[in-house]
């Protein structure tokens, strides 16, 4: 069974990260760092840690191919939504309503398209100490290998989570080298997903810690007050 016809238009993404792109890099000293790492064709899932209410807008950006992601679907709600739709971004319902946006990615994936999805499920401290198994189920679907994406700069400690960094503040992008998750005979599905899932988390985590030490833009320490029960 397909689902390519499923995932949203191609050309949205491309012209979606054209004014992106230009957006970002005209605001803040934003910079790409291993964009070669990023297979040039075929499917391919960029998976970013979580901090600040822009990462997902840098990460597309500064992104080495147009991508499609998997975007909270309340956000489309807000005055951005017209803006997530025409640059083609996939809404995601929580809970059982996942599985609908997985399917359309996995439809992205099919048509040898690239993904974008953050893990971690929201914004925290981006320190991937847990993540959820979409990622997983994707990639071990999809047949995508998962490049690490560490998003860098967002959020300082103390600032909430629908916080913006200061103009012209210095943001990062890292993309690392490509993770490659197998299925393997003879094991169940569920236990396949948990540990392709533990392996893209366990990079992610190391990814993103390195390339905060190297590009010395430290994590927030801290969950963002706005997101506190």
């Amino acid at each position: 069974m397909t689902h390519e016809n499923l995932g949203p238009a191609p050309w949205k993404a491309t012209l979606g990260r054209l004014v992106g792109a230009g957006l970002v890099r005209s605001l803040y000293a934003a910079r790409a760092h291993g964009a070669e790492n990023v297979p040039t064709r075929g499917p391919v899932i960029l998976a970013a840690n979580h901090t600040g209410y822009l990462d997902g807008a840098v990460v597309f950006g500064l992104s080495p191919r147009p991508a499609h992601f998997l975007v909270l679907a309340s956000t489309f709600d807000l005055g951005v939504g017209p803006l997530l739709h025409l640059s083609g971004q996939i809404p995601l319902e929580q809970g059982r309503g996942a599985r609908s946006a997985l399917t359309c990615a996995l439809g992205v994936l099919e048509r040898a398209g690239a993904v974008g999805i953050f893990p971690e499920g929201g914004r925290g401290r981006g320190d991937l100490e847990k993540a959820e198994k979409g990622v997983a189920w994707l990639a071990l679907q999809g047949h995508a290998p998962v490049v690490p994406v560490a998003c860098l700069g967002t959020r300082a400690t103390g600032d909430l989570a629908s916080s913006w960094p200061r103009l012209r503040s210095r943001l990062v992008v890292d993309f690392g080298e490509p993770v490659s998750v197998s299925s393997q005979d003879g094991i169940p599905g569920r236990v396949r997903v948990e540990r392709a899932a533990e392996q893209i988390r366990t990079s992610l985590a190391q990814h993103v810690r390195s390339a905060s030490e190297r590009h010395d833009i430290a994590l927030p320490t801290d969950v963002p007050p706005d997101l506190w029960d």
